[in-house]
Formats: C-alpha cells, sequence, structure tokens
C-alpha cells in the first residue's frame, strides 16, 4: 500500500514535530509538500524534512496542485481562515492543531465541511492518547470505576511564549489556547458538561506590552447528576518547567495522573484498597498521527474529529464568557 501523500501547511516551531512524526512513520506516510504565507519557512522546512517537496504560501494553491491524501494544519489560531473547507472540497484528510478556531460559528463551519464531504478528520489533543488515560478509560468501559463525581486538573508554566501568544484577540487567552487540553480531557473521562463558572485574571503580567490574556485561572464545570470538575491555571509558576496533572475521584476508583502517561490507580471498593501503577513513555502525538492514518486506511472514526474540537472549544469560550460576566454559564 502506498504511503499516503502528507502536507503540513504552517510551519512554525510546532510543526517540527509533526514532521518527525511523519519521516518516523516513512511506510504509512511521506511529506510531499510545505505550506507558509512566509516562503523561508516552508523552503526550510523542505530542505530540513524533504527535498525536493513541493514549497506553497498560499493554501488555495496547495489542494489545488499537491495532490495530498492528508494535511497536517499547524497555524496559531488566529491564522485560521477556509483551510477546513479547502482541504474537505479537495477530499484531503485533516489533522489539526488545537484550538481549532476562535470562534464557535467558525469551529462548526469546519466540522460542517469535514462531515459533509465524508474525510477523516484528527483535533490535536493527544492527552487522549496517553497510556494511562486509555487504562483509565478501559477500566471505566468494564465497570470498574463507577460514576465520576470529581475530577481536578493544573496546568502550570513560567513563559513569555510568542508575541501572538499574549493577545487576546489571537490566541483567546491560556485558557484557549492551552489549558484547552485539560478541559478536552475533563470532556473525554466524564462526559458534556452543563454549566461552567470561571475566574480569570492578568494579575503577574500587567507591565508587559500588549499582554492582554490571563495569567491566573479558576474553572468549576458541572455536569448533569452532580458531578463537578475544577481546572485551575497560571502562567507564571516555575520557569523552565510544564507541569499538567489531574486527579478523578469515581465512585470505586481514585485516580491520581502524573502525566497521561503515568498515574496511580486505587481501586476503593475492595479489600486492602489494591493500587495499579502505569508507567509509560508512549508517544501519544505518534500515536494520534496513527489513528488518523488507521482511520483513513480503513474507514473507521478517529478518537477525536473535529466535532470534538468544536466541542472542548465551546467549553472554553464558555468559561471565558462566564469570567467576563461574572456569572455562571449553563451549556
Amino acid at each position: 500500500m502506498n504511503p499516503l501523500r502528507v502536507g503540513i501547511l504552517g510551519c512554525g516551531d510546532f510543526a517540527n514535530k509533526h514532521a518527525q512524526i511523519i519521516l518516523d512513520l516513512k511506510d504509512e506516510a511521506r511529506l510531499v509538500a510545505f505550506c507558509d504565507r512566509n516562503a523561508w519557512k516552508a523552503q526550510a522546512f523542505e530542505q530540513k524534512y524533504a527535498p525536493g517537496a513541493a514549497v506553497f504560501t498560499d493554501h488555495h494553491t496547495l489542494f489545488d496542485q499537491a495532490q495530498l491524501d492528508m494535511v497536517i494544519v499547524a497555524l496559531p489560531p488566529y491564522g485560521h481562515s477556509d483551510e477546513v473547507e479547502r482541504a474537505a472540497e479537495a477530499g484531503v484528510h485533516i489533522l489539526m492543531e488545537k484550538p481549532i478556531a476562535l470562534t464557535s460559528e467558525h469551529a462548526w463551519q469546519m466540522v460542517e465541511a469535514v462531515e459533509k464531504a465524508g474525510v477523516k478528520s484528527q483535533v490535536g489533543f493527544m492527552f487522549r492518547f496517553g497510556e494511562a488515560i486509555e487504562r483509565f478509560k478501559a477500566l471505566q468501559a468494564a465497570g470498574q470505576t463507577g460514576a465520576i463525581g470529581l475530577m481536578t486538573a493544573r496546568y502550570f508554566c513560567n513563559a513569555l511564549h510568542a508575541s501572538w501568544w499574549r493577545r487576546r484577540d489571537k490566541s483567546g487567552g491560556q485558557v484557549v489556547e492551552q489549558v484547552i487540553h485539560l478541559f478536552d480531557l475533563l470532556r473525554y473521562l466524564v462526559g458534556d458538561p452543563v454549566s461552567v463558572y470561571s475566574r480569570q485574571e492578568n494579575l503577574f503580567h500587567q507591565d508587559v506590552p500588549d499582554y492582554t490574556i490571563e495569567d491566573v485561572s479558576a474553572t468549576v464545570v458541572g455536569f448533569k447528576g452532580g458531578g463537578l470538575g475544577v481546572i485551575y491555571a497560571t502562567n507564571n509558576a516555575i520557569p523552565g518547567k510544564w507541569i499538567n496533572d489531574y486527579r478523578v475521584v469515581a465512585h470505586h476508583l481514585v485516580a491520581d495522573f502524573q502525566t497521561a502517561n503515568q498515574a496511580i490507580f486505587t481501586q476503593t471498593n475492595q479489600p486492602d484498597n489494591p493500587v495499579i501503577t502505569v508507567e509509560s513513555t508512549k508517544d501519544f502525538r505518534r500515536s494520534l498521527t496513527l489513528d488518523l492514518i488507521q482511520a483513513v486506511r480503513a474507514g473507521g472514526e478517529t478518537r477525536t474529529p473535529m466535532r470534538e474540537g468544536a466541542k472542548s472549544l465551546d467549553l472554553v469560550l464558555a468559561a471565558r464568557r462566564s469570567a467576563e460576566s461574572r456569572a455562571e454559564v449553563a451549556l
């Protein structure tokens, strides 16, 4: 079977990780095109990863000429336009970084486009593919966890990031652009929520020019039946460290996740509270990419289709509306 012809749209720093994964999957996929509005960025990727690949500065031309099977969209949030719609029209399957848009309306237009065209899509919520997350989902499906009553999660970092990231009109804010990973995990493990209340403030970067987003946030998410999710984040923690971890309290099990790959599960409904330890170095970004490729080959569904990207975006946008209004938002 011939490898899928893959293009990368958006040749920034993060796209390097996707390019390296495709190179590693040489029997499944190969890089044939790069597109960036800055020609030198696309040319640098061509020289580094696939000498002789086509280079474009306009995604319309990319989809018209490159004969792609799959495109990796690694644009910043403000850079999205009609690339999903054009890819879908061309029959090109899509791997897309989060958040998929800055507005709910745009996100659901993307959903409509891919579902109408019948192309496969995968949004970059890679933590769903962590070994510890998969083990928990298996226990959950087997009825060994019981209902979840509480999930807490934190996202701690300390960096100025790119200039666009610090502007709300370009990134959406830390919760929308970054902490959305944890909101997506909350939805994945607990289900779709019914309410959200959030406080978001800029406490530590008021003297940084054009820093218009929050650097501390705390959000309470409500679920049908009374379950709760609590997600808290800051961009003023330990410099050089990126921490995201989570705790889940279910009826019969308590899970302590150090990462998506590492966790301790304590069974609370059995004598002596037996413990399951999960330790893995699994490359969940690679697994996310393979999941899409397998869906293309076999015709199945991906774990994080575009619809899931829109639902998780809707949740973080509702959290932002709550913070702006200082009121709970019903979903």
